[in-house]
């Protein structure tokens, strides 16, 4: 390793600072990986010492810890007074929203900036400014079972009257989840945003407002309850009690005909010798216009008043090399618009071209309001009670409109 002295000129040359002052920068970040073997750890601890051995007075310090823990980890350090310098989780505006955060204009390169996919780097935005910045993202496709469908006789759905009608050869056929509908608590919140995006609507309004009582939500389930779960095509286990893992493992167990899924499926069922298909979701008329994107976030305070060093590592963070590496490892999607580009032209990358020629369709969860983690709390509580028995679509969803607003309105207050 060269000594910082002799770093001197390349340093000043970075943008991180000359002499002997050394800095160390606190990472906390969430776990990608089902294993040890490909736990982020090891991902995180490569990338800081390939940056420390090219700025020996900067020490990287990475902690990870898993999704369930991550996100309360690094708020019980912010409520004690001891913020890391970066965080790479789950949410932002909440921090954005107390000040807590540098901009993204404070820390990055115009170049770095300016190369993050733009429905992303919107999405990191709180009232017009970015604090979020995208590092891992996601969008969502219809897999269905080849083997089930092909018993079947029928041919992948575009549209909700094909994939309805889809289920019901499925169901003739005896299988279990002719469609598997996940509205239990796990993630109850991307399902539902899937069929609202495919029915024309959304959780939220032409002007940015919650909006989830619309017209078009409400059709939207009113069709969910009557066509496929009234016709017991949803499977065994009631929707609101159906978790996203249990139905992936379903799927990968053949019991399922079709659902919505995210790339780590297609490993997961290869590993099980499931042979299966992906296509577009199918909309109300066809092909949906729009899908559901799925982004985390990296995040940096301003407590510890690292800006400078803190903006030239994530410079380096973002380099494509390692957004690559990263996507790769992990079946995920870059961030940036280069190696989105490099990822869509390479054969080695095939596999996530469906999900990444989603990307400019897609829309992605309000998390520049601060009040949209108690939303998807109740939405994840709820929503499973908009197809049950006895219930009504429209009324569970005007409750949850009115949970939203007033959670907004505390939000604005606060």
């Amino acid at each position: 390793m060269v000594s910082a002295l002799g770093m001197t000129a390349v340093l000043a040359g970075c943008g991180v600072g000359t002499g002997s002052d050394a800095v160390t920068l606190r990472l906390v970040a969430a776990d990608y990986g089902d294993s040890g073997s490909n736990s982020s750890q090891r991902y995180w601890d490569a990338l800081a010492e390939a940056y420390e051995a090219r700025h020996p007075d900067v020490t990287v310090d990475v902690t990870v810890h898993s999704w369930s823990d991550v996100d309360r980890e690094v708020r019980e350090l912010v409520d004690a007074g001891r913020a890391p310098d970066m965080a790479q989780i789950g949410s932002y505006a909440d921090y954005a929203a107390k000040d807590l955060l540098y901009r993204a204009d404070d820390l990055l390169s115009i170049p770095t900036q300016a190369n993050f996919v733009s429905q992303l780097a919107t999405a990191g935005q709180v009232k017009g400014v970015q604090y979020g910045l995208p590092f891992a993202a996601s969008t969502r496709v219809l897999f269905y079972n080849k083997t089930l469908f092909a018993k079947a006789g029928i041919t992948p759905p575009e549209s909700w009257e094909d994939l309805a009608e889809a289920a019901r050869a499925l169901k003739a056929q005896g299988v279990k989840y002719p469609y598997a509908l996940p509205l239990g608590p796990e993630e109850a919140q991307a399902e539902t945003m899937q069929w609202l995006l495919s029915g024309g609507g959304g959780y939220l309004d032409t002007v940015g407002t919650y909006g989830l009582d619309s017209a078009r939500n409400v059709d939207t389930f009113t069709w969910l309850k009557d066509e496929l779960v009234g016709k017991e095509l949803t499977g065994p286990v009631a929707p609101g009690k159906l978790n996203r893992a249990a139905a992936f493992a379903a799927f990968t167990a053949g019991d399922v005909g079709m659902l919505n899924g995210h790339p780590s499926l297609m490993k997961a069922a290869e590993k099980k010798g499931v042979k299966f298909g992906m296509v577009p979701t199918p909309g109300v008329d066809g092909q949906s216009r729009s899908t559901l994107g799925v982004a985390d976030w990296m995040t940096a305070f301003k407590k510890n008043g690292h800006q400078e060093a803190v903006g030239d590592f994530l410079d380096f963070v973002y380099d494509d090399e390692n957004v690559l590496d990263f996507s790769r490892r992990y079946d995920l999607l870059p961030v940036t618009t280069s190696a989105s580009g490099t990822m869509g032209a390479a054969e080695q990358d095939k596999d996530l071209k469906p999900f990444l020629d989603q990307m400019p369709l897609s829309e992605l969860y309000p998390v520049g309001e601060t009040s949209w983690a108690a939303v998807a709390a109740q939405l994840k509580k709820r929503i499973g009670r908009a197809v049950a028995p006895g219930d009504d679509p429209e009324t569970v969803l005007a409750q949850l409109q009115s949970t939203a607003l007033r959670a907004e309105n505390a939000a604005s207050a606060g």
